[in-house]
């Protein structure tokens, strides 16, 4: 059995797809890009921005599924430009603690939705 969660804390879909499902006791959240839920706008220009909002939308849907970034087992990280890792690593840092952040990987693509430069998805686990 699945269950949908969304919330509007977070952006719409631009798509046929949900925020996250939570299957059993495991939550797959859909990749997240930096589009601020309030404006409706993306947050363009500096990668640091870009991925605190990437990663603030993932925040609210964790918690929409009562979870948070201690429940992430998996992270994806989509980049445009595999020279802006060490400054996405940076920020991303900050949501997870060392010895207990998750397993991931970080892929350079060639375009991501609406042409941003970073896109995270990760899987949860009650």
């Amino acid at each position: 059995m699945k269950k949908i969660i969304n919330t509007t804390k977070a952006p719409a879909p631009i798509g046929p797809y949900n925020q996250a499902v939570l299957s059993g006791n495991t939550l797959y959240i859909s990749g997240q890009i930096p589009l601020n839920p309030e404006t409706g706008l993306l947050v363009q220009g500096d990668i640091k921005e870009e991925t605190k909002q990437s990663m603030e939308n993932l925040r609210v849907i964790l918690e929409e599924a009562k979870m948070s970034f201690e429940n992430v087992v998996k992270s994806s990280i989509f980049l445009s430009d595999m020279n802006q890792f060490s400054e996405v690593n940076e920020v991303y840092g900050t949501y997870f603690k060392a010895d207990t952040a998750p397993a991931r990987e970080t892929v350079e693509v060639e375009n991501l939705p609406k042409f941003v430069n970073v896109e995270i998805s990760m899987i949860a686990v009650q």
